[in-house]
């Protein structure tokens, strides 16, 4: 493995940033200590920084040499609304808020190789580094985008990372296409008549179409989509009544929907707003039927993706870049690749074994309350970011 020592000998300072980071996690949009001490660090190593945009975010903007070729890396700051579990002298000071995946650890690589590039300043080009806020459901990636981010800092591809629990410590995975799905939700609101329960023919029972409705949508998936596609519908919630001998009026259904193109969403869509309309009328009933849009797919360009690889490779070896298997969590760096050239990688974060005494009795995944980044893969994330810098800006 070809560590950038410089980076080994800097990681524990880096590190006790990203601990820092840890035990005062910010929510979406109110990352402002984060996004001050972001800047401080920058400013400290000689970075140029703009501050303010998608909010709270921070771009730090190092030139070198006369070309005019520019690439951006992009790390995610906030933290979500969750109870930590875990007693080490990091865990987080605010009750209801953690940083359960590993934002802290991506601020902080992206920062060890902030720290080395102004250092060595090996290449000719322009790098931005994108502190982003509002990944956990705000959109940040989005805000930053319609604040100008690519037309105030022109560049030819952006890249971004997330550690990867259950991934081996040592091991990049990278593939080109789709990796991560679209987020959607739906809300529907079956219209009915309320009545006695012992005497339901006087009403039009709105759990029944729900119920119907359920074992509908899971068609779409089994009949009207492609075998080959990939596509997820789950009713997550079930809402009716505040009795047990009363038929309520309505009855309300939300859940999510998952696909990896767009081409699928759009149908999916369709078919379950057909669904929901016809299954109501059948019974005699009308529902009102929501479907909100949140994060496109994360689909990986081939050509950055490949390139990516071959950078990884000469680190860690080709047989430890590994094919990325698509998952259908969802991630705002979907809305940057829509707009520019790049890939999404993740790196291993091990099995939680790195744990400090004092963890909870949980396993490290992600959003999980006994979660902690593994600080030993910052000169390694680091040393990814500062050699795709210098392979993409090439002397």
């Amino acid at each position: 493995m070809k560590i950038i020592d410089s980076l080994v000998t800097q990681a524990p300072s880096i590190a006790a940033i990203r601990r820092d980071i840890h035990a005062h996690p910010e929510l979406c949009f109110e990352e402002i200590r984060t996004a001050h001490l972001v800047a401080q660090k920058l400013t400290e190593w000689g970075i140029p920084i703009h501050r303010g945009m998608g909010k709270t975010g921070v771009v730090g903007i190092l030139k070198c040499g006369t070309s005019e070729r520019a690439i951006g890396l992009r790390a995610d700051m906030d933290a979500l609304p969750m109870q930590e579990f875990n007693q080490f002298a990091h865990a987080s000071q605010h009750a209801g808020k953690m940083h359960a995946c590993g934002h802290d650890g991506h601020v902080a690589m992206l920062l060890a190789a902030a720290q080395y590039l102004s250092k060595h300043q090996d290449f000719d080009g322009t790098v931005y580094f994108i502190f982003q806020p509002a990944e956990e459901g705000g959109g940040g990636a989005r805000e930053m985008m319609r604040d100008g981010l690519f037309e105030k800092f022109p560049m030819q591809a952006v890249y971004g990372m997330h550690n990867w629990p259950g991934l081996k410590e040592g091991q990049f995975a990278l593939s080109a296409g789709p990796v991560m799905a679209s987020s959607n939700e739906f809300k529907i609101t079956i219209h009915g008549k309320g009545c006695h329960a012992a005497l339901p023919h006087n009403g039009v029972d709105p759990v029944v179409i729900a119920c119907q409705m359920v074992q509908a949508f899971q068609t779409i998936i089994s009949r009207n989509k492609k075998p080959v596609d990939a596509g997820v519908i789950s009713v997550t919630m079930i809402n009716a009544g505040e009795a047990t001998n009363v038929v309520p009026d309505h009855c309300e259904l939300q859940g999510t929907v998952r696909t990896f193109s767009l081409d699928v969403l759009d149908m999916i869509e369709q078919r379950m707003r057909d669904i929901a309309t016809h299954t109501s009328a059948a019974f005699g009933a009308t529902c009102t039927f929501e479907f909100e849009r949140n994060y496109p797919p994360t689909i990986n360009h081939p050509a950055e993706a490949n390139f990516a690889r071959d950078v990884m490779a000469g680190i860690v070896g080709a047989d430890n870049v590994v094919s990325q298997e698509p998952t259908m969590g969802a991630e705002d760096f979907s809305y940057m690749l829509q707009a520019k050239p790049g890939a999404y990688c993740f790196i291993g974060n091990g099995d939680g074994v790195h744990r400090e005494i004092g963890h909870g009795e949980g396993p490290c995944t992600l959003h999980n309350p006994n979660y902690d980044f593994n600080d030993a893969l910052i000169p390694l994330g680091a040393t990814y970011w500062v050699k795709l810098v210098e392979t993409w800006l090439k002397l």
